[in-house]
């Protein structure tokens, strides 16, 4: 047997159920201050114990229990590399993670009056030129054992509280496909989502969703334990590593992984507590409708709340546009901004240096369409 093999197996073998002096311990404080508390009722998104939105609709679709999201992938991220650290700098000064995380923060009030109930981040980021081959910054949260680093956690902490006193959700993802460092193997694939899940644990975080792999399904994924056919085991430690330490109605996280185009396994659809997809690539519309409508007709699947979490399609102007197709689908729909070719600063909610404010025609265009969808005015 090798050693990797060995490591592996003492790392499953440690205790996955904690007992209830363990579960109080540190997070009492942080639990009894949190305001938000998600949960999953069939296919719906309750928070505080209610259905998102209730008795709303739009162009006579229901919208209870939907959440609206977008994609803030790189809302917690630092570049290590020195080398490229001096790409992301600001007009006025050098880049910075702290303002970053500090914008972020500073412009939630603006999503959730506007409608937003939740944005999603990674702790190993997402690529901030939208899309791209080379990627050689070094955004990762974790060391190439799966350590994470301090700062992160200290980010992430504020950005989930601020979200928490607003009543806000964050999709927190682990892992994203070209991050650097790379993870050094399984032994460090579990380690990192283990210290994930003590450091939501210790917080007592209740505005949490658990997306641990970011597009799982794409070929460049080199280990086998992220991928499809074993994604599902990954998901279970998530949930048996945090019972009894969430004070939410399943007592734990709520977890799932990401795919792109491939259909999950049935082990992940009896595993994971939401499904999540994505709405890249998939036009037009009713393209989008059928891919969605193909994972609720799989025998596999439960009935569990669906979410896009990100959607590079916009028209947001037009009567048909994926977000509106989403809707109709009873599938909670995700923006997904970049900085596009020739664009400036004020674009893209992924591009570093990020602008957080809602100021471009595409971000305002998104807001105003999700703003009539949620009968909210922002004032």
């Amino acid at each position: 047997m090798s050693q990797d093999r060995r490591d592996i197996l003492k790392l499953v073998a440690v205790p996955l159920v904690v007992g209830a002096a363990a579960a109080l311990a540190g997070p009492a404080h942080a639990q009894a201050l949190s305001r938000t508390t998600l949960s999953i009722q069939g296919n719906k998104f309750l928070i505080n114990g209610a259905p998102t939105f209730s008795d709303r609709s739009y162009l006579g679709k229901s919208i209870e229990g939907l959440l609206f999201n977008s994609r803030m992938a790189n809302g917690v991220v630092d570049d290590q590399n020195p080398s490229t650290r001096g790409t992301w700098a600001y007009a006025d000064g050098q880049w910075d993670p702290e303002r970053n995380t500090n914008e972020l923060i500073a412009a939630l009030p603006a999503y959730k009056a506007r409608g937003l109930n939740a944005i999603g981040v990674n702790l190993q980021g997402g690529s901030p030129q939208g899309y791209s081959w080379n990627q050689p910054w070094h955004l990762s949260g974790f060391s190439s054992e799966g350590v994470l680093r301090p700062d992160y956690k200290t980010r992430t902490a504020r950005l989930i509280e601020a979200a928490d006193a607003l009543g806000m959700v964050v999709n927190l993802g682990l892992f994203y496909v070209s991050a650097k460092p790379a993870l050094d193997g399984e032994v460090a694939v579990i380690r990192a989502v283990d210290e994930a899940t003590a450091f939501l644990c210790e917080g007592g975080y209740r505005n949490v969703l658990v997306e641990i792999t970011n597009e799982l399904d794409l070929p460049s994924w080199r280990l086998d334990l992220v991928r499809p056919a074993r994604c599902h085991e990954l998901i279970q430690r998530v949930q048996r590593n945090s019972m009894g330490r969430i004070a939410n109605p399943a007592g734990r996280l709520l977890v799932s992984s990401s795919f792109t185009r491939t259909m999950p396994s049935d082990e992940y659809f009896a595993a994971a507590d939401y499904v999540l997809l994505h709405g890249n690539g998939i036009t037009p519309p009713d393209r989008l409708r059928e891919h969605i409508r193909s994972r609720k007709a799989n025998p596999a699947y439960r009935g569990q709340p669906l979410l896009i979490n990100e959607d590079d399609h916009f028209d947001f102007d037009q009567p048909n546009n994926n977000m509106v197709a989403s809707i109709g689908e009873f599938c909670s729909w995700g923006y997904f901004d970049y900085r596009m070719s020739r664009e400036g600063y004020i674009n893209g909610f992924q591009s570093l240096p990020v602008d957080w404010t809602i100021n471009s025609p595409r971000k305002r265009g998104f807001f105003d369409l999700l703003a009539q969808v949620t009968g909210s005015s922002p004032g």
